[in-house]
């Protein structure tokens, strides 16, 4: 089992920034993919970015340019610099990895979500 712990959340107004991060723990093989989803009211979860164990990273068309993600590999940890932000992405952002074991069995696991509000 994997565990991951989501922080950094909160409330800013626009134009302003937050860091989220989300650590993994627990009998940890290997993490192929680690990133971050988001859900706002009334809408589907979706994907916000990810990043491989190579560092290679996809974003959203809608956060292209203002947010950015990152790895730790040796911490197992993934955070997401998030700049510029508007009303619109105000939402519950989740965490997810995507961990083999040594079987190998791929299975995906989720983080509790944070909330972010960008509000004045």
């Amino acid at each position: 089992q994997v565990q991951l712990v989501e922080s950094g959340g909160g409330l800013v107004q626009p134009g302003g920034s937050l860091r989220l991060s989300c650590a993994a723990s627990g009998s940890i093989f290997k993490i192929l993919v680690m990133g971050w989803y988001r859900r706002a009211p009334g809408k589907q979860r979706e994907l916000v970015a990810n990043i491989g164990s190579g560092s290679n990273a996809n974003y959203a068309d809608s956060v292209k340019g203002r947010f950015t993600i990152s790895r730790d590999n040796a911490k197992n940890t993934v955070y997401l610099q998030m700049d510029s932000l508007k009303p619109e992405d105000t939402a519950v952002y989740y965490c997810k990895a995507v961990h083999t074991s040594r079987a190998p069995e791929i299975r995906d696991y989720w983080g509790q979500g944070t909330q972010v509000t960008v509000s004045s």
